[in-house]
């Protein structure tokens, strides 16, 4: 073996584990099993862990309250290292917990080295990551709060503002903007209640199942999980160590509420393109083209959109990560971070993204307005006036429709048909008709829970607003 090669090989004495190996790491084999590179972000939530660890170990007796103290004190003085930026991470130290405890038994001495007692690196990254996506989705839940209450101040603004309402991306009637908003705002209400939902499946605690099988020291795990801020400590040690649901369950619902915010981002391209130009998004969210001079680019919209495939990506890894899995614990699961890491990056920059944007849109009216008139989008109004009048609905159906072709014929929407025009096709339609076929007239007319009227549009932001808090 030549010298480079020795030099680049850990001995079998300097790792933690190494005491039944004969020889040492393959330099290879050791970055490629290395996850300090990116568990490291868990530093806070580890040092965060061993404290209450100790502090639990020293009540049961099996450390002094010196011992409590000395490593409670070191581990608080390799934080401070981290945070400075004093701290050299090792990859042959493998993770964030074993360049934590090393730099802790370097600062403190053998007393260090009696952290471990009683817990195992599986059930100690366990808890890491529940720690951290706990306090991620306090964050994302904050982020995500701000930007359904910017969706209601916008959607109450415009609760008089008149757009054409689409299905098959085809005019079907005319609805509100401020109604239209309402729906993305119902989308994210069942997301926060998911995150919501999801948090209680990660504040459940996993230390004290050591390796897998629990340990022999007399620990109190519910003391442990006082001090940790958690529900209650799991109940059973094999799956303690191995599970992954919370992780799977909190990408499940990044990838839905990336959905949400896809469709939106889709809408809002479309509304911002020349061939629909229904409302202007300010120049700080958007770019320019380095050829086309003329070009004002919803790039966040569209970037938000893309991001989506990412997300969805990584709630696809995980499921995969664990559809084969054994118990207890695996190597496998240290590909659990990097997905996790990124979904939580990810969705936090799109919704600060979108609750700095949202409050900025400036819709406008009068190109809605004009768009809502196509297309014979009170057409249904028609049908419903009819019915009134004592129609089938069938043969409502039957004769809006020939209006509807005569209009397409003429070049008319329904509303600059003459009295005459429209009694050729039925005897039932009088001069009251004209109240049904204006735009106002139509929004107006669903004046009940969850319909377009203005008024009902205010009463659900109201509503929304005291829900919100």
């Amino acid at each position: 073996m030549t010298d480079q090669k020795k030099s680049d090989q850990t001995t079998s004495s300097e790792k933690p584990w190494g005491g039944r190996f004969s020889e040492p790491t393959d330099a290879f084999v050791e970055k490629f099993t290395a996850s300090v590179g990116f568990d490291q972000r868990l530093y806070h939530h580890d040092i965060t862990g061993s404290i209450a660890h100790a502090t639990m170990l020293a009540e049961v007796g099996v450390l002094t309250t010196e011992e409590r103290d000395q490593i409670i004190e070191g581990l608080k003085g390799v934080k401070a290292d981290i945070e400075a930026g004093n701290f050299q991470w090792s990859v042959s130290l493998e993770d964030v917990h074993m360049n934590i405890e090393a730099r802790l038994t370097d600062r403190i001495g053998i007393t260090g080295k009696k952290l471990h007692t009683g817990r195992s690196r599986n059930d100690q990254v366990a808890t890491d990551i529940r720690l951290y996506l706990r306090d991620e989705i306090d964050v994302i839940a904050d982020e995500l709060n701000r930007l359904q209450a910017g969706l209601l101040d916008l959607a109450e603004r415009e609760a008089d503002t008149i757009m054409p309402g689409f299905t098959h991306l085809q005019t079907a009637q005319p609805v509100t903007f401020g109604h239209h908003l309402l729906a993305w705002y119902e989308m994210l209400v069942r997301d926060a209640e998911r995150l919501q939902d999801c948090r209680k499946r990660v504040n459940v605690m996993p230390l004290g199942a050591a390796a897998l099988a629990g340990t022999t020291y007399p620990i109190d795990r519910a003391m442990t999980a006082r001090l940790l801020g958690f529900d209650r400590a799991s109940e059973n040690s094999l799956d303690s160590v191995s599970d992954r649901d919370f992780a799977i369950e909190f990408c499940s619902f990044a990838a839905l509420l990336m959905t949400h915010l896809s469709r939106f981002s889709e809408e809002l391209v479309l509304w911002t393109s020349a061939q629909f130009d229904f409302i202007d998004l300010p120049d700080r969210f958007c770019t320019g083209s380095s050829i086309m001079p003329q070009k004002k680019n919803p790039d966040v919209p569209e970037l938000v959109r893309g991001k989506t495939g990412r997300v969805n990506g990584h709630l696809v890894s995980l499921l995969t990560l664990m559809k084969s899995q054994p118990l207890a614990y695996n190597k496998d699961n240290q590909e659990d971070k990097e997905p996790l890491f990124d979904t939580v990056d990810t969705i936090k920059g799109c919704l600060k993204a979108y609750a700095d944007m949202i409050p900025a849109i400036r819709a406008k009216a009068d190109n809605m307005r004009v768009a809502a008139k196509r297309g014979f989008s009170t057409a249904t109004d028609l049908a419903d006036y009819l019915v009134k009048k004592g129609v089938p609905f069938r043969d409502a159906h039957e004769i809006v429709g020939k209006s509807v072709a005569f209009g397409v014929a003429e070049g008319r929407d329904l509303s600059d048909m003459t009295l005459d025009e429209l009694k050729q096709f039925s005897d039932h339609i009088g001069e009251d008709v004209f109240d049904v076929l204006t735009l106002e007239g139509s929004v107006q007319a669903r004046n009940h829970l969850g319909g377009t009227a203005p008024e009902q549009v205010r009463a659900a932001v109201g509503r929304a607003r005291s829900q919100l808090g």
